[in-house]
């Protein structure tokens, strides 16, 4: 196969053709003839035993084109980036295929080009470091929760309000239809946790078991789109209403839910994992705001294939963090997240641009700075790995692509030298506010 024709676009676009020869797209047509001749009927010839010649003078010499030309697509596209000279990034696109009258087959495929990355600034960086103290009102809201959480819920005769938790059965009709995914049985509610359509919960408030009422509301607009900015009406029925009574936060309650005997013990380790996580918080929104101001200083153009394909990994990596599964389109997986595609790209988009822009950036460092790995590393984060995931170190090395782990420690080591070299802006901003304020006490 040879490639011809390599004409760079603007946005980091390419097109190529790629040359199948006479002879390979003849063996490939051959290949279709013989898998397809036994479900075509030819008159005078027992089925499966009508010659390739016959059967092309009955139905046209291009009845096979079609599954050949499929067949041999992804042969001849890895073909043309192997030899286009730049690196190809996100899916290909097929514009056109034509066969020739010397019955050679060319592609033409439009590819987006690996972008090159001009870097502005990213040492020395200066970003205000929030110096916020943690809120000490977060362990109360936590104990608060863990009460929630350790609740009993005891059947009540009043009527519904928020914060309980009611059983219902529902109905949902749109014009007088009942539409797919609006109707269940036993459903358990807590009023008050957003968890359904805007407006429905409130609509329950004031109902008591046995009560029916019709509840109104209008789907999102960024609804799935079968449903999104239309009005339904849900037949709703109480079965039960159930109030939560919270225990009471004492060392019998700390026994019972944790290794700690007393409940001040217990909320010492609530409150050393928040300020952790407080803390951990504070660096990770410090390091995203020093990536964004490099990002901001470099310049860069990603070519839209780049993009869709890191949406497309997004929605993958949903998938298996939620334990959806595999069998579902990708509709009906949006469909589960109430979105349609237009919308999950809408939403997902400055997200994938901003993962790419980091990405290409954190590469271009470690090229311009050289950045290696020491002697030794590898094998520790192997180690770290197998001990992690409880598996022999040779069966994660088999399992995990080495390319991709030297990658990620390369690219976490450039993230570590915009860290490093920061200037947090904070403690000069406090200075000033000092000094003025200083000044207009004179």
């Amino acid at each position: 196969m040879n490639i011809q024709n390599i004409e760079k676009k603007e946005k980091n676009m390419a097109t190529f053709e790629v040359k199948v020869p006479a002879d390979v797209f003849d063996n490939a047509v051959n290949e279709v003839y013989k898998k397809n001749k036994n479900h075509l009927y030819v008159a005078g010839f027992r089925k499966g035993k009508a010659p390739r010649a016959v059967i092309e003078g009955m139905y046209g010499k291009e009845v096979f084109y079609p599954d050949a030309i499929e067949a041999l697509a992804q042969d001849a596209f890895e073909a043309g980036r192997a030899d286009c000279g730049f690196e190809c990034v996100g899916a290909p696109s097929l514009i056109d295929q034509k066969v020739t009258e010397d019955k050679e087959l060319i592609y033409t495929f439009e590819v987006g080009m690996y972008p090159e990355v001009e870097l502005g600034q990213y040492k020395g960086l200066e970003v205000p470091q929030n110096h916020e103290a943690f809120d000490e009102s977060k362990v109360d809201e936590e104990m608060h929760n863990v009460q929630k959480r350790n609740a009993r819920l005891l059947d009540v005769e009043r009527e519904a309000q928020m914060g309980d938790h009611v059983t219902i059965d529902f109905a949902g009709f749109i014009d007088g239809e009942q539409f797919d995914g609006g109707t269940a049985e036993d459903y358990d509610l807590e009023l008050g946790s957003n968890t359904f359509v805007p407006g429905f919960e409130e609509q329950i408030v004031g109902m008591k078991t046995g009560d029916e009422r019709d509840v109104v509301v209008t789907f999102p607009e960024n609804y799935v789109e079968a449903l999104a900015g239309k009005e339904a009406t849900f037949k709703v029925t109480v079965k039960s209403v159930k109030e939560p009574e919270l225990p009471e936060l004492d060392d019998e309650l700390a026994k019972d839910i944790s290794d700690y005997e007393t409940i001040a013990e217990y909320r010492d380790h609530v409150r050393e994992d928040l300020e952790k996580e407080f803390t951990e918080q504070q660096e990770s929104d410090y390091a995203t705001r020093l990536m964004k101001a490099a990002v901001d200083n470099m310049t860069v153009e990603i070519p839209e294939p780049m993009i869709l394909a890191k949406l497309d990994e997004q929605l993958r990596n949903y998938i298996s963090t939620m334990g959806i599964s595999p069998e579902l389109t990708r509709e009906q997986v949006l469909a589960s997240m109430g979105l349609d595609e237009k919308t999950f790209q809408e939403i997902m988009r400055p997200q994938a641009v901003f993962e790419l822009q980091t990405d290409l950036l954190l590469d271009a460092i470690v090229k311009a700075e050289n950045i290696e790995l020491d002697d030794g590393e590898l094998d520790e984060t192997y180690n770290k790995m197998a001990e992690e995931y409880k598996m022999d170190v040779d069966k994660i090395k088999q399992h995990v692509d080495e390319k991709i782990i030297v990658l990620d420690m390369k690219r976490r080591k450039a993230a570590q030298l915009i860290r490093d070299t920061a200037v947090d802006k904070e403690p000069e901003a406090k200075e000033e506010a000092a000094e003025t304020k200083e000044e207009a006490a004179e």
